[in-house]
């Protein structure tokens, strides 16, 4: 430690008690050092260190005699006063100078409507939103230091009284058991105690909307924060739930479930749509209505290349496209999605390399796969699209039966915190389909969940509703 250029070590002989001060500049803030710490020790007569913490006007002042304590609440942004006389006990003040930017509005789950609030990379700050949405003491919070180099802080939230502690004690464990040098994010958890490392579906929530979190906690699930990372994970979780904008709660039933049904159509059409091009062209002509069949051999009548490898083309050229935007800054990266999609596409046509109406249907496509509300879950829909798409080319609409089964068996095992992953569809729970496919009224939700095993399942009483529209007619 004393190797390195910030730590400091200081010595004052001149005191009515002589004492040492050990701190690393990069992590203190020296207005508590030279106002709060420095005036008590020069003036003062402290004969121990209860003394210091008496008198300097500071909280959560901790004396203590073990070196590794010490030293790791050094590495934490404390300032450590040792009197001269008293060799083998220290004083623990904490000073740590928080820097880091401001809340500000979500920017992957944006919403026109509803709060404007997103986490930060301070998990105290992160908690402090959540404490606000919740004022209650039911709220618990269990903290957790993970990585045997970042030493990063975990925060394992739930409602006592409603959440299962089965799943709170399965987080515990997981996070517990880790045994990793460093974590540098919340995706970083989400790989290490998921149930199914090698299923490309994400089996934990990604949200950056304390509102979110505040929500799940009310239902009985069980959230994790850490600190570092701008995100919050939600466990346990369904398929269903990656398709649910938190927006939806805002509007009116109607247009919410209507919304809703747009984006699991579009997710269905991102997948199927261009294999089912490739299939039909491939095998089944037959199945092409007569009014389309001519519009489909003049836009490949000049395409040397197979539908397939006429897909793929299309298909990698939008992925490089999504990935040069994303790893650009943001102003060339929406001058790069644009006129690359425009040039590429229109080249890519007048060179007789693609038809226009595979072109038209990628891009579609494409369009679709951004109405994931779950970035996560999108990532997932881009990458199963390759391997139906080969199944396609090689068995036609067998292929596409036969991945789909691939597919539904997966995600018929696949499970959240040894919650069942496609719940309320398997098993079948009639009464969790108020917020599923469609969301109903407020009036329909008044039990939590059962995937959750709450405690407490009932939310509220239905009847109240009922009332305040009949004293409202009075």
């Amino acid at each position: 430690m004393k190797r390195s250029d910030d730590f400091v070590e200081y010595f004052e002989p001149q005191s009515p008690k002589p004492y040492r001060i050990y701190y690393l500049t990069t992590l203190v803030k020296k207005e508590v050092l030279h106002q709060d710490i420095l005036p008590y020790l020069n003036r003062k007569e402290l004969n121990t260190l209860e003394d210091i913490k008496v008198e300097i006007p500071l909280e959560e002042i901790e004396i203590s005699d073990d070196l590794k304590v010490v030293k790791q609440q050094l590495l934490q942004g404390s300032i450590i006063v040792q009197l001269d006389h008293i060799k083998s006990t220290f004083a623990i003040i904490p000073a740590l100078q928080k820097k880091g930017r401001q809340i500000s509005t979500p920017e992957v789950e944006f919403s026109v409507v509803g709060p404007k609030e997103a986490f930060v990379e301070d998990l105290d700050t992160n908690l402090q939103l959540i404490r606000r949405r919740l004022p209650i003491s039911e709220l618990q919070v269990k903290e957790l230091v993970v990585g045997d180099l970042s030493k990063t802080r975990i925060a394992i939230l739930s409602i006592d009284g409603i959440s299962d502690q089965k799943n709170v004690n399965t987080l515990i464990q997981r996070i517990s058991d880790i045994n990793i040098d460093q974590i540098n994010d919340s995706s970083y958890i989400t790989q290490l105690i998921q149930d199914n490392n090698n299923s490309p579906f994400p089996q934990f929530i990604d949200t950056e909307r304390p509102d979110r979190i505040a929500a799940i906690l009310s239902e009985g699930k069980v959230a994790v924060l850490v600190n570092g990372a701008p995100h919050g994970l939600i466990g346990p979780t369904t398929f269903i739930e990656f398709f649910s904008a938190f927006e939806d709660y805002f509007l009116n039933w109607i247009t919410a479930s209507f919304f809703r049904l747009v984006r699991l159509f579009a997710v269905l059409f991102s997948i199927l749509v261009t294999p089912l091009y490739v299939a039909v062209l491939t095998y089944h002509y037959v199945l092409i209505p007569q009014d389309l069949v001519s519009t489909l051999v003049t836009s490949r009548r000049t395409i040397p290349l197979p539908p397939i490898l006429e897909a793929v083309i299309l298909e990698l050229a939008i992925e490089l496209l999504r990935e040069a935007g994303a790893r650009l800054p943001t102003k060339v990266g929406q001058t790069i999605g644009i006129v690359g999609g425009i040039v590429i596409g229109t080249a890519s046509v007048e060179a007789g390399l693609t038809s226009n109406v595979l072109l038209i249907i990628v891009a579609l496509a494409a369009l679709a796969s951004f109405t994931t509300p779950v970035y996560q879950m999108g990532n997932t829909i881009r990458l199963i699209r390759f391997p139906i798409l080969l199944m396609a080319h090689i068995w036609g609409l067998l292929g596409l039966v036969i991945c789909f089964c691939f597919l539904l068996i997966h995600l018929l095992r696949l499970t959240s915190l040894g919650r069942p992953f496609l719940e309320p569809l398997y098993p079948l729970r009639i009464s969790d389909f108020t917020d599923a496919f469609i969301r109903l009224p407020f009036k329909f939700q008044a039990k939590r969940p059962l995937e959750v095993r709450s405690k407490e399942k009932v939310r509220f009483n239905p009847s109240h509703i009922e009332k305040l529209k009949d004293i409202d007619e009075l």
